[in-house]
Protein backbone atom coordinates (compact mmCIF):
# COMPACT_ATOMS: atom_id res chain seq x y z
CA UNK A 1 0.00 0.00 0.00
CA UNK A 2 1.53 3.31 -1.04
CA UNK A 3 1.07 5.93 1.60
CA UNK A 4 -0.75 9.10 0.68
CA UNK A 5 1.65 11.60 -0.90
CA UNK A 6 0.81 14.77 1.05
CA UNK A 7 2.68 15.14 4.35
CA UNK A 8 0.94 14.05 7.49
CA UNK A 9 -0.31 17.23 9.12
CA UNK A 10 0.34 17.04 12.84
CA UNK A 11 0.69 20.47 14.39
CA UNK A 12 3.09 20.75 17.33
CA UNK A 13 1.03 22.00 20.22
CA UNK A 14 3.22 21.04 23.15
CA UNK A 15 2.31 22.96 26.27
CA UNK A 16 4.09 26.30 26.40
CA UNK A 17 3.51 29.63 28.11
CA UNK A 18 4.29 32.51 25.76
CA UNK A 19 4.25 34.97 28.65
CA UNK A 20 7.44 33.44 30.00
CA UNK A 21 5.80 33.04 33.40
CA UNK A 22 5.22 29.73 35.16
CA UNK A 23 2.21 27.51 34.51
CA UNK A 24 0.37 29.36 37.30
CA UNK A 25 -0.01 32.32 34.93
CA UNK A 26 -2.94 30.65 33.19
CA UNK A 27 -4.44 29.13 36.33
CA UNK A 28 -7.40 31.45 35.98
CA UNK A 29 -9.21 32.55 32.83
CA UNK A 30 -12.21 34.86 33.06
CA UNK A 31 -12.48 34.03 36.74
CA UNK A 32 -12.65 30.27 36.08
CA UNK A 33 -9.89 28.10 37.51
CA UNK A 34 -7.98 26.22 34.80
CA UNK A 35 -5.94 23.02 35.19
CA UNK A 36 -2.32 23.80 36.01
CA UNK A 37 0.74 22.77 34.03
CA UNK A 38 3.01 20.06 35.39
CA UNK A 39 6.13 18.73 33.72
CA UNK A 40 6.49 14.99 34.28
CA UNK A 41 9.47 12.68 33.83
CA UNK A 42 9.04 8.91 33.72
CA UNK A 43 12.42 7.26 34.25
CA UNK A 44 13.02 4.38 31.85
CA UNK A 45 16.20 2.30 32.42
CA UNK A 46 18.36 4.30 29.98
CA UNK A 47 16.47 7.52 29.34
CA UNK A 48 13.94 9.90 30.89
CA UNK A 49 10.53 10.25 29.23
CA UNK A 50 9.22 13.82 29.59
CA UNK A 51 5.65 14.94 28.94
CA UNK A 52 3.07 17.48 29.96
CA UNK A 53 0.37 16.94 32.54
CA UNK A 54 -2.56 19.23 33.32
CA UNK A 55 -4.28 18.91 36.69
CA UNK A 56 -6.94 21.01 38.38
CA UNK A 57 -5.98 22.62 41.68
CA UNK A 58 -8.29 20.23 43.55
CA UNK A 59 -6.90 17.22 41.63
CA UNK A 60 -10.31 16.12 40.38
CA UNK A 61 -9.38 16.54 36.70
CA UNK A 62 -6.19 15.55 34.87
CA UNK A 63 -4.87 14.73 31.44
CA UNK A 64 -1.51 14.03 29.83
CA UNK A 65 -0.49 15.86 26.66
CA UNK A 66 1.23 14.38 23.61
CA UNK A 67 1.18 17.20 21.11
CA UNK A 68 -2.40 17.38 19.83
CA UNK A 69 -3.52 14.48 22.02
CA UNK A 70 -5.18 14.80 25.43
CA UNK A 71 -5.02 11.53 27.37
CA UNK A 72 -7.72 12.01 29.98
CA UNK A 73 -7.20 10.20 33.29
CA UNK A 74 -10.53 8.46 33.97
CA UNK A 75 -9.98 7.62 37.65
CA UNK A 76 -8.36 9.96 40.19
CA UNK A 77 -8.12 9.18 43.90
CA UNK A 78 -6.66 11.47 46.56
CA UNK A 79 -5.79 10.73 50.18
CA UNK A 80 -4.02 13.69 51.75
CA UNK A 81 -0.81 14.22 49.79
CA UNK A 82 -1.10 10.86 48.05
CA UNK A 83 -2.55 10.94 44.54
CA UNK A 84 -3.45 7.87 42.48
CA UNK A 85 -4.11 8.26 38.75
CA UNK A 86 -5.61 5.15 37.14
CA UNK A 87 -6.44 3.96 33.64
CA UNK A 88 -8.77 1.05 34.50
CA UNK A 89 -9.10 -0.43 31.01
CA UNK A 90 -5.28 -0.48 30.62
CA UNK A 91 -4.77 -1.54 34.27
CA UNK A 92 -2.22 1.27 34.62
CA UNK A 93 -1.57 3.17 37.86
CA UNK A 94 0.49 6.20 38.83
CA UNK A 95 1.04 6.54 42.59
CA UNK A 96 2.25 10.07 43.37
CA UNK A 97 3.30 11.76 46.62
CA UNK A 98 2.72 15.51 46.52
CA UNK A 99 5.21 17.89 48.12
CA UNK A 100 4.28 21.48 47.37
CA UNK A 101 5.13 22.19 43.74
CA UNK A 102 6.66 18.74 43.19
CA UNK A 103 5.70 15.12 43.31
CA UNK A 104 7.51 11.80 43.29
CA UNK A 105 6.14 8.35 42.76
CA UNK A 106 5.91 5.42 40.39
CA UNK A 107 4.18 4.26 37.22
CA UNK A 108 2.97 0.64 37.03
CA UNK A 109 2.18 -0.87 33.62
CA UNK A 110 0.56 -4.30 33.45
CA UNK A 111 2.07 -6.65 30.86
CA UNK A 112 1.57 -10.32 29.98
CA UNK A 113 3.03 -12.25 32.92
CA UNK A 114 4.76 -9.33 34.65
CA UNK A 115 4.51 -5.69 35.66
CA UNK A 116 6.70 -2.77 34.66
CA UNK A 117 7.38 -0.22 37.41
CA UNK A 118 9.15 3.07 36.67
CA UNK A 119 10.01 6.06 38.90
CA UNK A 120 8.08 9.26 38.19
CA UNK A 121 8.65 12.86 39.24
CA UNK A 122 6.90 16.10 38.37
CA UNK A 123 7.20 19.86 38.72
CA UNK A 124 4.30 22.28 38.85
CA UNK A 125 4.51 25.27 36.49
CA UNK A 126 7.09 23.92 34.02
CA UNK A 127 5.75 23.86 30.47
CA UNK A 128 8.61 22.61 28.29
CA UNK A 129 8.88 18.94 27.30
CA UNK A 130 12.54 18.08 26.71
CA UNK A 131 14.45 21.38 26.75
CA UNK A 132 13.52 24.84 27.97
CA UNK A 133 15.35 26.56 25.10
CA UNK A 134 15.83 24.18 22.19
CA UNK A 135 17.28 25.63 18.98
CA UNK A 136 17.00 23.57 15.81
CA UNK A 137 19.90 23.42 13.38
CA UNK A 138 18.11 21.08 10.95
CA UNK A 139 14.55 20.50 9.72
CA UNK A 140 13.24 16.92 9.71
CA UNK A 141 9.79 17.69 8.28
CA UNK A 142 8.73 15.07 5.75
CA UNK A 143 8.39 11.35 5.11
CA UNK A 144 11.13 8.94 6.10
CA UNK A 145 11.80 5.29 5.30
CA UNK A 146 12.68 3.66 8.62
CA UNK A 147 14.36 0.44 9.68
CA UNK A 148 14.26 -0.80 13.29
CA UNK A 149 16.69 -3.39 14.71
CA UNK A 150 16.08 -4.88 18.15
CA UNK A 151 18.78 -6.09 20.53
CA UNK A 152 18.47 -9.63 19.14
CA UNK A 153 19.15 -8.42 15.60
CA UNK A 154 15.57 -8.75 14.34
CA UNK A 155 14.61 -6.10 11.81
CA UNK A 156 11.32 -4.40 10.96
CA UNK A 157 10.21 -1.59 8.70
CA UNK A 158 8.19 1.57 9.19
CA UNK A 159 7.41 4.92 7.65
CA UNK A 160 7.86 8.04 9.77
CA UNK A 161 6.16 11.36 9.13
CA UNK A 162 7.33 14.45 11.00
CA UNK A 163 6.08 18.02 11.19
CA UNK A 164 8.57 20.53 12.59
CA UNK A 165 7.55 24.06 13.55
CA UNK A 166 10.65 25.92 14.70
CA UNK A 167 12.19 23.61 17.25
CA UNK A 168 8.89 21.91 18.12
CA UNK A 169 8.28 18.50 16.57
CA UNK A 170 5.33 16.16 16.22
CA UNK A 171 4.69 13.05 14.15
CA UNK A 172 4.34 9.29 14.22
CA UNK A 173 5.65 6.01 12.82
CA UNK A 174 3.37 3.88 10.64
CA UNK A 175 4.10 0.14 10.49
CA UNK A 176 2.49 -2.87 8.79
CA UNK A 177 0.70 -3.68 12.08
CA UNK A 178 -0.39 -0.22 13.28
CA UNK A 179 0.99 3.15 14.25
CA UNK A 180 2.90 4.64 17.17
CA UNK A 181 0.13 7.19 17.75
CA UNK A 182 0.84 10.78 18.86
CA UNK A 183 4.50 11.64 19.41
CA UNK A 184 5.66 15.08 20.57
CA UNK A 185 9.04 16.64 21.20
CA UNK A 186 11.68 18.85 19.64
CA UNK A 187 14.71 19.23 17.43
CA UNK A 188 17.65 20.66 19.35
CA UNK A 189 20.69 21.29 17.22
CA UNK A 190 20.88 18.19 15.04
CA UNK A 191 19.17 15.97 17.62
CA UNK A 192 15.58 14.72 17.32
CA UNK A 193 13.67 13.84 20.51
CA UNK A 194 10.12 12.48 20.74
CA UNK A 195 8.09 10.91 23.51
CA UNK A 196 4.61 9.74 24.41
CA UNK A 197 2.66 8.27 27.30
CA UNK A 198 -0.86 7.22 26.35
CA UNK A 199 -1.87 5.32 29.47
CA UNK A 200 -0.34 2.04 28.31
CA UNK A 201 2.81 2.84 26.35
CA UNK A 202 5.87 4.75 27.54
CA UNK A 203 7.93 5.55 24.41
CA UNK A 204 11.04 7.66 23.81
CA UNK A 205 12.70 8.18 20.42
CA UNK A 206 16.01 9.98 19.94
CA UNK A 207 18.13 10.38 16.81
CA UNK A 208 20.85 12.54 15.33
CA UNK A 209 20.98 13.79 11.77
CA UNK A 210 24.15 12.55 10.13
CA UNK A 211 26.20 14.48 7.58
CA UNK A 212 24.57 12.50 4.77
CA UNK A 213 21.13 13.68 5.95
CA UNK A 214 20.04 10.35 7.39
CA UNK A 215 18.78 9.85 10.94
CA UNK A 216 20.28 7.35 13.37
CA UNK A 217 19.11 6.79 16.91
CA UNK A 218 17.39 4.76 19.61
CA UNK A 219 13.86 3.76 20.61
CA UNK A 220 13.00 2.79 24.19
CA UNK A 221 9.69 1.34 25.40
CA UNK A 222 9.02 0.79 29.09
CA UNK A 223 11.54 -1.13 31.16
CA UNK A 224 12.53 -3.86 28.71
CA UNK A 225 12.43 -2.85 25.07
CA UNK A 226 15.13 -1.13 23.03
CA UNK A 227 15.73 -0.83 19.31
CA UNK A 228 18.12 1.07 17.10
CA UNK A 229 16.58 2.88 14.16
CA UNK A 230 17.83 4.47 10.97
CA UNK A 231 15.87 6.59 8.54
CA UNK A 232 16.34 8.29 5.21
CA UNK A 233 14.02 10.73 3.49
CA UNK A 234 11.87 8.98 0.94
CA UNK A 235 8.85 10.79 -0.46
CA UNK A 236 7.62 7.50 -1.95
CA UNK A 237 8.07 5.32 1.16
CA UNK A 238 5.39 2.64 1.30
CA UNK A 239 4.06 -0.21 3.45
CA UNK A 240 2.40 -3.52 2.55
CA UNK A 241 -1.32 -3.51 1.85
CA UNK A 242 -2.96 -4.17 5.27
CA UNK A 243 -5.66 -6.21 3.49
CA UNK A 244 -3.04 -8.67 2.17
CA UNK A 245 -1.28 -9.79 5.36
CA UNK A 246 -3.90 -11.95 7.11
CA UNK A 247 -6.11 -14.40 5.21
CA UNK A 248 -7.97 -17.72 5.44
CA UNK A 249 -5.86 -20.84 4.99
CA UNK A 250 -6.53 -23.10 2.06
CA UNK A 251 -9.33 -25.49 2.89
CA UNK A 252 -11.26 -23.03 5.04
CA UNK A 253 -14.21 -21.09 3.68
CA UNK A 254 -15.32 -19.17 6.75
CA UNK A 255 -14.76 -18.13 10.33
CA UNK A 256 -15.90 -20.20 13.30
CA UNK A 257 -15.42 -19.78 17.06
CA UNK A 258 -17.14 -20.16 20.41
CA UNK A 259 -15.99 -17.97 23.31
CA UNK A 260 -17.61 -16.69 26.53
CA UNK A 261 -18.96 -13.17 26.77
CA UNK A 262 -18.15 -10.95 29.76
CA UNK A 263 -20.79 -12.76 31.83
CA UNK A 264 -19.42 -16.18 30.94
CA UNK A 265 -22.15 -17.11 28.44
CA UNK A 266 -20.89 -18.92 25.31
CA UNK A 267 -21.25 -17.03 22.04
CA UNK A 268 -20.77 -18.39 18.53
CA UNK A 269 -20.80 -16.75 15.14
CA UNK A 270 -23.37 -19.41 14.23
CA UNK A 271 -25.85 -18.07 16.82
CA UNK A 272 -29.25 -16.91 15.55
CA UNK A 273 -28.41 -13.31 16.49
CA UNK A 274 -25.89 -13.06 13.65
CA UNK A 275 -27.81 -14.88 10.91
CA UNK A 276 -28.30 -12.72 7.82
CA UNK A 277 -26.24 -9.92 9.34
CA UNK A 278 -23.01 -8.30 8.29
CA UNK A 279 -20.63 -9.13 11.16
CA UNK A 280 -17.38 -7.33 11.81
CA UNK A 281 -15.14 -9.52 13.97
CA UNK A 282 -12.19 -7.76 15.60
CA UNK A 283 -9.17 -9.24 17.39
CA UNK A 284 -8.31 -6.88 20.19
CA UNK A 285 -7.10 -6.36 23.76
CA UNK A 286 -7.86 -3.86 26.49
CA UNK A 287 -4.11 -3.30 27.01
CA UNK A 288 -3.61 -2.04 23.45
CA UNK A 289 -3.88 1.73 22.68
CA UNK A 290 -4.22 1.05 18.92
CA UNK A 291 -7.15 -1.19 19.84
CA UNK A 292 -8.59 1.61 21.98
CA UNK A 293 -8.41 3.91 18.95
CA UNK A 294 -10.30 1.28 16.98
CA UNK A 295 -12.88 0.84 19.74
CA UNK A 296 -13.46 4.60 19.92
CA UNK A 297 -14.22 4.59 16.19
CA UNK A 298 -16.29 1.40 16.10
CA UNK A 299 -18.41 2.24 19.13
CA UNK A 300 -19.88 5.28 17.38
CA UNK A 301 -20.07 3.58 14.00
CA UNK A 302 -22.07 0.70 15.47
CA UNK A 303 -24.60 2.97 17.15
CA UNK A 304 -25.13 4.82 13.87
CA UNK A 305 -25.39 1.72 11.65
CA UNK A 306 -26.72 -1.23 13.64
CA UNK A 307 -30.20 -0.60 12.21
CA UNK A 308 -28.82 -1.51 8.78
CA UNK A 309 -28.16 -5.13 9.83
CA UNK A 310 -24.71 -4.78 11.40
CA UNK A 311 -23.25 -6.71 14.31
CA UNK A 312 -19.76 -6.40 15.79
CA UNK A 313 -17.99 -9.04 17.86
CA UNK A 314 -14.70 -8.16 19.55
CA UNK A 315 -12.50 -11.06 20.62
CA UNK A 316 -10.42 -9.93 23.60
CA UNK A 317 -6.96 -11.43 24.06
CA UNK A 318 -5.91 -10.36 27.53
CA UNK A 319 -2.91 -10.49 29.88
CA UNK A 320 -4.76 -12.81 32.28
CA UNK A 321 -5.47 -16.52 32.13
CA UNK A 322 -8.19 -16.20 34.78
CA UNK A 323 -11.53 -15.50 33.12
CA UNK A 324 -12.71 -13.21 35.92
CA UNK A 325 -9.71 -10.89 35.59
CA UNK A 326 -9.93 -10.77 31.80
CA UNK A 327 -13.68 -10.14 31.92
CA UNK A 328 -13.16 -7.32 34.44
CA UNK A 329 -10.82 -5.61 31.99
CA UNK A 330 -13.40 -6.05 29.24
CA UNK A 331 -16.11 -4.48 31.40
CA UNK A 332 -13.84 -1.50 32.15
CA UNK A 333 -13.29 -1.03 28.41
CA UNK A 334 -17.02 -1.39 27.71
CA UNK A 335 -17.89 1.23 30.31
CA UNK A 336 -15.20 3.69 29.24
CA UNK A 337 -16.22 3.66 25.55
CA UNK A 338 -19.96 2.98 25.97
CA UNK A 339 -19.66 -0.17 23.83
CA UNK A 340 -22.99 -1.69 22.81
CA UNK A 341 -21.71 -4.61 20.75
CA UNK A 342 -20.46 -8.00 21.96
CA UNK A 343 -17.14 -8.47 23.77
CA UNK A 344 -15.87 -12.04 24.17
CA UNK A 345 -12.91 -13.35 26.20
CA UNK A 346 -10.91 -15.34 23.64
CA UNK A 347 -7.51 -16.03 25.21
CA UNK A 348 -4.11 -14.63 26.10
CA UNK A 349 -2.44 -11.64 24.46
CA UNK A 350 0.14 -13.76 22.68
CA UNK A 351 -0.09 -13.79 18.89
CA UNK A 352 1.00 -17.42 18.56
CA UNK A 353 -1.57 -18.57 21.13
CA UNK A 354 -4.21 -16.33 19.58
CA UNK A 355 -3.62 -17.96 16.20
CA UNK A 356 -4.31 -21.36 17.78
CA UNK A 357 -7.80 -20.17 18.79
CA UNK A 358 -8.55 -19.27 15.14
CA UNK A 359 -6.88 -22.04 13.12
CA UNK A 360 -8.52 -20.92 9.89
CA UNK A 361 -6.27 -17.82 9.78
CA UNK A 362 -2.77 -17.98 8.34
CA UNK A 363 -1.54 -16.15 11.45
CA UNK A 364 -2.40 -13.44 13.93
CA UNK A 365 0.01 -10.67 13.05
CA UNK A 366 -1.47 -7.72 14.94
CA UNK A 367 -3.85 -6.53 17.58
CA UNK A 368 -6.17 -5.15 16.33
CA UNK A 369 -7.26 -7.08 13.25
CA UNK A 370 -10.64 -6.62 11.50
CA UNK A 371 -12.45 -9.50 9.77
CA UNK A 372 -15.36 -8.52 7.50
CA UNK A 373 -18.03 -11.26 7.30
CA UNK A 374 -20.93 -10.81 4.87
CA UNK A 375 -24.59 -11.78 5.36
CA UNK A 376 -23.93 -15.27 3.99
CA UNK A 377 -21.12 -15.90 6.46
CA UNK A 378 -18.33 -15.48 3.91
CA UNK A 379 -15.12 -13.70 4.97
CA UNK A 380 -14.78 -10.91 2.44
CA UNK A 381 -11.80 -8.91 3.72
CA UNK A 382 -9.30 -8.94 6.60
CA UNK A 383 -7.54 -5.75 7.67
CA UNK A 384 -4.37 -6.11 9.76
CA UNK A 385 -3.66 -3.35 12.28
CA UNK A 386 -5.40 -0.01 12.61
CA UNK A 387 -4.47 3.39 11.24
CA UNK A 388 -5.49 5.66 14.10
CA UNK A 389 -6.17 9.40 14.47
CA UNK A 390 -2.52 10.05 15.30
CA UNK A 391 -1.72 9.48 11.61
CA UNK A 392 -3.71 12.48 10.38
CA UNK A 393 -4.94 12.13 6.82
CA UNK A 394 -4.12 8.41 6.75
CA UNK A 395 -6.79 7.89 9.40
CA UNK A 396 -9.26 9.89 7.30
CA UNK A 397 -8.45 7.73 4.28
CA UNK A 398 -8.82 4.53 6.32
CA UNK A 399 -12.25 5.62 7.59
CA UNK A 400 -13.39 6.43 4.05
CA UNK A 401 -12.29 3.01 2.78
CA UNK A 402 -13.85 1.23 5.77
CA UNK A 403 -17.18 2.98 5.27
CA UNK A 404 -17.18 2.16 1.56
CA UNK A 405 -16.60 -1.54 2.29
CA UNK A 406 -19.30 -1.59 4.95
CA UNK A 407 -21.77 0.24 2.70
CA UNK A 408 -21.24 -2.38 0.00
CA UNK A 409 -21.71 -5.29 2.42
CA UNK A 410 -24.73 -3.76 4.15
CA UNK A 411 -26.40 -3.07 0.80
CA UNK A 412 -26.36 -6.75 -0.12
CA UNK A 413 -29.67 -8.60 0.37
CA UNK A 414 -30.21 -10.71 3.45
CA UNK A 415 -33.05 -12.95 2.20
CA UNK A 416 -32.42 -16.66 1.84
CA UNK A 417 -28.99 -16.53 3.46
CA UNK A 418 -28.08 -18.90 6.26
CA UNK A 419 -24.73 -19.48 7.86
Amino acid sequence: MRLAVPLLCLCAVTACDSSGESGRADAETNGVAQPEHWRVEIQLPDVALPLGLRMSADFTEAWFENGAEKVIVPDIQQDGNHLRLRFPSFNTTLDLQLDGDRFNGSLSLSKLGYEQVMPVQGWRGETHRFSAQAEAAVDVTGRWEVGFTDDEGNQSMAVAEFDQQGSQLSGTFLTPTGDYRYLAGEVDGRQLKLSTFDGAHAFVFTAGMQQDGELSGDFWSGTRWHERWQARRNFDASLPDPYSLTYLKEGYDGLAFRFPDLDGQPVSLADEKYQGKVVLVTLSGTWCPNCADEVAFLSGYFRDNRHRGLEIITLLYEHYEEFELAAAQGKALRDEYSIEYDLLVAGLSDKTLAAETLPMLNRVLAFPTMIFVDRAGEVRRIHTGFTGPGTGRHYTEFVAGFEQTMDELLAEPASGMDR
